[in-house]
């Protein structure tokens, strides 16, 4: 159990020790700094320890949101700090220097020292703060907006602030800030007006994220039982079971911050199981669609090639520019003017067709139509969202004066997924090409994306493969700090996803468009999975497990050696195979980094998928 050091002489008819434990704290009182050091000594390393002045006055949830958040080693707010395990030595250091400095004991039982003003209330846990902000700890400072946090200096100060708690509703303020600040249009008006409420519910039911988080995985894996089945009634029912799992994709996150319920396993759950959804989604269309006679693997595979690349896109341009210096640029300047235009925000954030409207968008021409219209349609706008965003992305780049850091540049070289080939001819290559690497990585996908389209599986893939491998290996080679080096991992992933869809469709057997189906999902997820561990600052996947599958070069060249070598039939099996075995390994690592490693407690905060 956490607990709660309450310094200075208790006030009457203070709510603040019930408040700290109706949020979970052993509550302790401390006369002085020095009761409250030993107080500190006493409580096991392991444990949360929070520092709250007794004359505190706010609101409960503001005490929530400053003690119990669980992603900040040190965090604060007037009149209360807490640490983490991780902030405990910073924490008793601090401690340590303001009972040692403090002279005498002043009003409330804190050490004494010369106020500058009336308004300076002599307060041990802002002082204590002060103290690690000056050793440069980092101590986060939520936003409190309308919520009440204040160390009121005397009587009369008391009276006000307790008035200006009675005048905000804070449970009104945990239920708008339970939603994202940031959110499409669909979402924003359609989903959060009521989901809030559910996530309430869950929240006093005593639920989790994460089991909110499975229920929507459960429902959308249902949903694509129901479009698998190739009827009209079983179409309608899964366009509704989306839209509900994604009711409840909504409710996970929203339950997360109302109840500040973020884990490490979560984080990995929520930012992971979309993907799944969506793609076990489209594999139910598709297999609905062969029921009815009408073939449509190859849109299906299209619009998860599609899709994924614009992730791709937007990972890489956000890495790159994450601590770039100078980072602004005219074009930027003219998104910034654009959205401060009301209506402009919209609709720009619904061109991009984020995750709210692209699965809107899905369930209800799913009920409507075919499975052909529904993925003609996912196309075309994925399509549109695609070039409108790189092609922002590219001006912003062209037009920034930014210096790339070595951060950057390590980032974008663990997002290209490069194996051992690459790995072992940029190092004997005998002089770098003197061509932008995006170019380089460019050409070589051009070409042979072109080959399999022309000449379907044969030896000139192959020979165009190998070609690939080389310029890939060379583009690679360079420190990966260019203006439009953040192309890169877009462009590989376009080249391989790619080089699969082409040719398992030119194979031209029944069952190779669906394993080629599969071998893209599992390298995909290893993918989206790399993206999340850069994230949550925690490193690319170990360098073993890239070897492992091959690398992103490995793979493409291994695919055009197995079309070139082997019957259609024989393909489709080893794509079979190649999927599994990508498959079981990526998952097995993945599954044991997320659950037993030490990263962050974070939920994603940033614009929808």
């Amino acid at each position: 159990m956490p607990t709660a050091i309450l310094t200075g002489q208790p006030v009457p008819g203070s709510s603040i020790e019930g408040d700290l434990r109706s949020l979970g704290f052993d509550v302790r009182p401390a006369a002085d700094a020095a009761d409250t050091e030993a107080l500190l000594a006493a409580v096991p390393v392991q444990e949360r320890v929070a520092v709250v002045d007794a004359r505190f006055v706010g609101h409960e949830h503001a005490l929530r949101l400053g003690l119990t958040d669980p992603r900040f080693p040190l965090a604060a707010i007037p009149g209360a700090l807490t640490a983490q395990p991780e902030g405990r030595q910073a924490l008793t250091r601090a401690l340590a220097r303001e009972n040692s400095s403090g002279g005498g004991t002043a009003p409330g039982g804190a050490p004494a020292r010369t106020q500058s003003s009336v308004e300076d209330v002599d307060s041990l846990a802002d002082r204590v703060v002060t103290a690690l902000d000056a050793e440069g700890a980092d101590v986060h400072r939520p936003e409190l907006g309308s919520l009440v946090a204040v160390v009121p200096a005397d009587p009369q100060a008391r009276n006000e602030a307790r008035q200006a708690v009675a005048a905000v509703d804070d449970e009104a303020v945990r239920l708008k800030s339970a939603v994202k600040a940031r959110d499409g249009f669909f979402t924003t008006f359609f989903i959060s007006p009521y989901s809030r409420y559910i996530a309430r519910w869950c929240a006093r039911r005593g639920l989790t994220p994460n089991q909110v988080t499975t229920a929507s995985l459960i429902t959308a894996l249902i949903a694509a039982g129901c479009a698998a089945t190739g009827t009209r009634g079983g179409f309608v029912a899964a366009g509704v079971l989306l839209i509900a799992s994604f009711v409840l994709d909504c409710t996970d996150g929203q339950l997360a911050r109302y109840s500040l319920q973020y884990s490490t396993l979560g984080a990995w759950l929520d930012a992971t199981f979309d993907r799944i959804k969506e793609y076990a989604y489209y594999a139910g269309l598709a297999l609905g669609a062969a029921r009815g006679g009408d073939d449509v693997w190859a849109l299906a595979l299209g619009a998860m090639i599609l899709q994924t690349c614009r992730h791709v896109v937007d990972f890489s341009f956000n890495e790159a520019n994450h601590d770039a210096t100078a980072n602004t640029s005219p074009t930027a300047a003219l998104s910034g003017r654009l959205d401060s235009v009301g209506w402009t925000v919209w609709v720009r954030r619904m061109i991009v067709l984020p995750i709210g409207e692209r699965w809107a968008m899905i369930a209800v021409l799913t009920a409507a139509t075919t499975p052909r219209i529904t993925f003609y349609a996912l196309l075309i706008g994925c399509a549109f969202a695609a070039t409108y965003t790189t092609a922002g992305r590219v001006l912003r780049s062209l037009t920034r004066k930014a210096k790339r850091t070595d951060r950057a540049a390590q980032a974008l070289a663990e997002l290209t997924d490069s194996g051992a080939l690459a790995q072992l001819f940029a190092r004997f290559l005998p002089s770098r090409l003197p061509v932008l690497a995006p170019v380089l990585a460019a050409i070589g996908a051009v070409c042979l994306v072109l080959a399999a389209w022309i000449d379907g599986p044969g030896w000139s893939v192959v020979v165009c493969a190998a070609v690939y491998v080389l310029l890939s290996a060379d583009a690679v080679s360079h420190a990966l700090k260019g203006a439009l080096d953040w192309l890169i991992p877009p462009i590989f992933r376009a080249a391989e996803y790619g080089t699969v869809l082409i040719l398992a469709a030119r194979a031209d057997v029944n069952g190779a468009l669906p394993a080629a189906f599969g071998l893209v999902a599992a390298v995909a997820y290893h993918h989206y999975d790399t993206v999340y561990r850069i994230r949550g600052n925690a490193g690319a996947p170990p360098a073993w497990l890239v070897r492992a599958i091959g690398g992103q070069e490995g793979r493409t060249l291994l695919v055009a050696v197995l079309a070139a070598l082997l019957t259609g039939t024989q393909f489709k099996v080893a794509l079979t195979v190649l999927a599994v075995a990508v498959a079981l390994v990526v998952l097995v690592e993945s599954i044991r980094f997320w659950v037993s490693s030490g990263a962050p407690a974070v939920h994603d905060e940033g614009e929808p998928a």
